[in-house]
């Protein structure tokens, strides 16, 4: 169930970095300030935060920090479709390598139990 957590988690982080990307187009601080994207980001980077926090609980540190690299997939597919941005041959292999990071460090390859 953390894993489904964890999912979230991620998914959550990397759309509000596209909030967060879509707010840094204002000119200044106090443009900024008052777009509704940049609070929305940080609506979902408070909630992500929490559910990380959540997931601590039950899952080791040295397990939960490096699986949230999950995110930076979710960001390049976010991107891809929401900012029309390419995906290059490195991105596709640091996805492969992300992957393979996430697979060893959970079980059951980790000998880490929920």
């Amino acid at each position: 169930m953390m894993y489904i957590y964890m999912f979230v988690m991620t998914l959550l982080g990397a759309f509000a970095a596209l909030f967060l990307k879509k707010a840094s187009g204002s000119n200044n601080i106090k443009t900024l300030l008052i777009t509704r994207n940049f609070y929305i980001s940080g609506g979902l980077y408070f909630l992500s935060a929490c559910m990380n926090i959540y997931i601590l609980r039950f899952l080791p540190y040295s397990v939960v920090f490096p699986m949230t690299s999950i995110t930076y997939i979710w960001i390049m597919v976010v991107s891809y479709f929401a900012l029309r941005e390419k995906i290059s041959a490195n991105k596709i292999v640091g996805v492969v390598l992300i992957i393979i990071g996430v697979i060893l460090l959970a079980p059951p390859f980790s000998g880490v139990t929920q």
